[in-house]
């Protein structure tokens, strides 16, 4: 009975005009930003996260969430059309769709890659509402100690994730704890890290520094690449799958399905990784003779299901944890703790309608982005001919004016300037900036629960050991060292991950 009083309540946020109105708009811009290369929903939510403070907490979260998964949908349509990737978890979609698309079966293609998304992001919505309350329940009777060793795996775990050197991760990860402290310690009063600066006395806002890294670093990477212009298919056809197509793919779908929903909980895993492995899944199990590479619906079906459904179960670990599992759930903690709401387990006892809300609207956007996606092909794709350089000055405008409305001080500018050549040094370096923004939301949090832990057992750090929960965490931190350290195990990572 409470299962279906919950979701009742849930059905009554989301169906308020209001949150259908923002539900819609935030994956119609989802959809916009995963047609256009070079933007992507991390940008997209870092810009609007002023905008929603002036929202209900509820239509807020609404309209963020809908950008995040909306973009997995967009993304898609022009990765088979032009064989541009819209955001990264669709790159593997373009070795099949674009091949389809350029033997004539375009439509086919775009049909089984939204009716997959749509599957996926059902069922993982269903997994939500299953996992998280027993979740929540869980999480309810964890105290200092387990959310500081739970807080340190999801880090580790983020750094095994990472792509590229892991000692580069590591270092970002560091870095973002250090960030994450600056300020006026709570305790004793005495401001850290602020090298004399009056503005950050408060710390860094976390509107600027996700601003700079994920807005103005990107601008000025991706105004150093070459312009292609591209050949966008005019003759697309009938966009719904035949019903031979559609059997053929129920397998493969299914696979990307479950396995997306999986990786999609894992810190630094999401949508992008559960796009790839499912690809590599479909090869695996696929039986003779393999077409993949030449045009396989198949290998449209399974990442397509599988990044939808990653990009749909990463919520699960923001919501009854308070743990971002990437970059744009970090955002939405963020915009969380702005609208006074601490981000954790009992948001759902707390503001049941907010919590519930925010899962039954995932539905909805879902239907709405079908419908949004089968008949306005012709439309997205007629977006890919406004250039990159028309669309960066207004991107810049709104980063600026949006990290000054936060406060109202232009203090927080110069700080996202400064973070914006910071980022764009990250990113020639290689270093991945999605664990410093991991590390930055959770260092703060961490160290609270460092201090209450010390505080409550007077100084005994073996109490981390002594609490069952709290010791697994930390068992599970050193086997994923482990994976780090032994060179075999590694060697095989950076191969996977580079291919």
């Amino acid at each position: 009975m409470d299962f279906i009083a919950n979701l009742s309540a849930g059905f009554g946020v989301a169906l308020t005009l209001v949150n259908l109105v923002y539900c819609f708009g935030g994956v119609l811009l989802g959809t916009l930003v995963g047609v256009l290369p070079g933007i992507g929903p991390v940008t997209t939510v870092a810009i609007l996260l002023p905008f929603s403070f002036t929202l209900p907490p509820e239509s807020a979260l609404i309209m963020l969430a809908g950008i995040y998964y909306g973009a997995q949908y967009g993304g898609s349509t022009t990765a088979i059309l032009v064989n541009i990737p819209g955001e990264a978890s669709s790159v593997v979609t373009t070795i099949d769709g674009h091949k389809m698309a350029l033997a004539g079966r375009a439509g086919p293609a775009l049909g089984i890659a939204a009716l997959g998304s749509f599957f996926a992001g059902c069922v993982a919505t269903v997994l939500i509402v299953v996992a998280a309350p027993p979740l929540a329940s869980i999480a309810l009777n964890f105290g200092p100690a387990e959310y500081f060793s739970l807080m340190v795996c999801g880090l580790i775990a983020a750094i095994v994730l990472a792509h590229g050197s892991v000692v580069k991760a590591l270092g970002m990860v560091v870095l973002g704890l250090l960030f994450g402290i600056v300020g006026t310690d709570i305790n004793s009063g005495i401001r850290r890290f602020n090298f004399g600066f009056n503005g950050l006395a408060d710390g860094i806002e976390f509107v600027a520094l996700s601003m700079a890294i994920y807005g103005l670093a990107d601008i000025a990477i991706n105004l150093e690449k070459k312009e292609d212009e591209a050949q966008v298919e005019k003759r697309i056809g009938n966009v719904w799958p035949s019903w031979e197509d559609i059997k053929f793919c129920i397998p493969a779908i299914l696979r990307g399905t479950g396995l997306g929903s999986i990786l999609g909980v894992l810190p630094g895993g999401g949508a992008l990784l559960a796009a790839f492995a499912a690809y590599t899944l479909e090869k695996k199990v696929a039986k003779k003779p393999r077409r993949f590479g030449h045009g396989d619906i198949r290998g449209v079906a399974a990442p397509e299901s599988a990044n939808n459904a990653g990009a749909q179960t990463s919520f699960i670990p923001m919501l009854t944890l308070g743990i971002p599992s990437n970059p744009t759930m970090a955002m939405m903690i963020g915009a969380m703790m702005i609208h006074g709401i601490s981000p954790g387990p009992r948001v759902m006892t707390d503001r049941p309608g907010l919590f519930w809300g925010l899962i039954v609207s995932m539905w909805i956007g879902n239907l709405m982005l079908v419908i949004l996606n089968l008949p306005l092909v012709g439309m997205w794709v007629k977006l890919l001919r406004i250039p990159y350089r028309m669309l960066f000055p207004s991107i810049v405008i709104f980063c600026c004016i949006g990290t000054y409305s936060v406060n109202g001080n232009l203090f927080d500018v110069y700080v996202m300037a400064f973070f914006a050549a910071f980022g764009y040094i990250c990113v020639k370096l290689e270093c991945e900036p999605a664990p410093l923004i991991l590390g930055f939301v959770l260092g703060p949090m961490m160290e609270e629960n460092l201090r209450r832990t010390l505080l409550i057992s007077r100084g005994d750090f073996m109490v981390f050991l002594q609490e069952p929960i709290s010791l697994a965490f930390l068992i599970a931190s050193l086997g994923l060292l482990l994976v780090i350290a032994l060179p075999a195990i590694r060697k095989t990572r950076d191969e996977a991950m580079q291919e």
